[in-house]
């Protein structure tokens, strides 16, 4: 059987199982049966029970668990209306004025949780009501929201990037530093166009608001502490060389659980919710990898990954020219699946091939996060959309439509990533390489 029948039947087997409501897990496992008994009858057993094993026994994944138990913590306590409030006097002044409570809170809320829905859903049940109640525009509210609830996926504790670097074999603590310019980058971009469209817009803002007392500057500081000192003691451990990345996530377990304790936030029937939301999407997360780890395999017995290396190799491709068609690939994928599983389901296929073009996996890491995001924000199945959806009661795409203008934001920062490659690159050589 030729490599071009065989890929088409593995493509339709795949889409197959997903429209049957396949769990995507099951259904990479699926095709990987497919692949290995089309390729090498009897010998997909064996490296079904090897390989999910050892898919799953990786150190590294340890961290995994307890950064989703910390978001989910943080997520039940009363962190989100203390970062709005601690926010709020330090933006109203600003052009946009509280919107930026949004994106700044989405910032520091990713800083802590790693989790785009967990993000939107935490900072979008606090800021809305009050920036509905304030008179502010609701399209551009939910909008900033939208966008700046993908946070979660590049602002380092993020799991997507634990995930990325388990399939890839890449170190978790370079790809966390990665993530933290371009993190940065996008919440300026993002600053900048509420900032401009405020211009353009002051019938649809609020009449600006007096300047706030020092007194209700220091309380608003008192109210960010905790997060602050949350956000420095994982990310800075890890930055100063004092924990790994697991070690790290327990700190911020033990913090989120201090925090919520300390301001009444988690009673015994929230965490007893924290502890299995966690486990159900740690779970989820388990069976994708251990899916996409047996598929890998598979992939690598068809051959298909090293011959289409190969023939993009040939083709002479730019850089340029191939991380746009990647782009537009990705983008595609985004309309059918979710971020974890595009990065799980295509790494196998397209690392071989970028890293044949020269490109640093750890750069191409934050790419793809930076593409997965967009992902969150188109129908059909934009995770973000279904959170905003069941906050506000707007319909998918109607929220789609207030995101737009932040999906191409996200669409200018990926081309501006791949101009300025060390955006990404600059503070983990910098850190790590001395």
């Amino acid at each position: 059987m030729d490599l071009l029948t065989l890929s088409i039947i593995l493509v339709i087997t795949l889409f197959g199982f997903l429209l049957a409501g396949l769990w995507v897990g099951f259904s990479l496992m699926a095709v990987a049966f497919v692949a290995m008994e089309l390729t090498r009858p009897g010998l997909a057993g064996a490296v079904f029970a090897t390989k999910v094993w050892g898919s799953l026994n990786v150190w590294d994944l340890t961290a995994l668990p307890m950064f989703i138990w910390m978001g989910e913590i943080l997520f039940r306590s009363r962190l989100s209306s203390d970062l709005f409030r601690g926010l709020a006097p330090f933006t109203r002044r600003l052009p946009g004025g509280l919107l930026h409570a949004n994106i700044l809170g989405c910032a520091l809320f990713a800083a802590v949780s790693g989790s785009s829905a967990a993000t939107t859903a935490t900072v979008g049940r606090m800021s809305l009501p009050e920036l509905k109640k304030r008179g502010y525009d609701s399209d551009i509210s939910i909008g900033t929201l939208a966008g700046a609830g993908t946070f979660g996926f590049l602002i380092p504790p993020s799991i997507i990037l634990i995930v990325y670097g388990a399939a890839t074999e890449q170190s978790i603590a370079r790809l966390f530093l990665a993530g933290v310019l371009p993190g940065l980058m996008l919440a300026s971009l993002f600053a900048g166009y509420v900032m401009l469209w405020s211009v353009f817009n002051r019938d649809k803002l609020p009449a600006p608001e007096p300047a706030p007392s020092w007194a209700v500057r220091w309380d608003a500081l008192k109210a960010l502490g905790p997060t602050v000192a949350l956000i420095f003691a994982v990310i800075g451990s890890i930055y100063a060389g004092l924990a790994s990345p697991t070690e790290a996530a327990v700190i911020g377990v033990v913090g989120a659980l201090l925090i919520s304790g300390f301001s009444g936030g988690l009673d015994r029937g929230s965490a007893v919710d924290s502890l299995r939301g966690a486990a159900m999407t740690t779970c989820m997360i388990a069976f994708i990898l251990a899916g996409a780890s047996f598929l890998t395999v598979a992939m690598g017995y068809t051959g298909i990954p090293r011959l289409l290396a190969q023939w993009i190799g040939a083709q002479g491709y730019s850089q340029f020219a191939l991380l746009a068609a990647l782009l537009v690939f990705f983008i595609i994928l985004g309309f059918f699946l979710d971020g974890i599983s595009i990065v799980v389901l295509t790494t196998s296929v397209i690392l071989p091939m970028v890293m044949a073009a020269g490109i640093d996996p750890i750069w191409f890491g934050i790419f793809l996060v930076l593409v997965v995001e967009m992902s969150q924000i188109t129908p059909p199945v934009g995770f973000n959309l279904f959170v905003l959806q069941s906050i506000t009661g707007r319909g998918i795409f109607q929220i789609a439509r207030m995101a737009l203008p932040f999906f191409l934001i996200l669409v200018l920062a990926t081309a501006i990533l791949s101009i300025f490659p060390e955006i990404a690159l600059w503070l983990p050589n910098t850190m790590l390489n001395r």
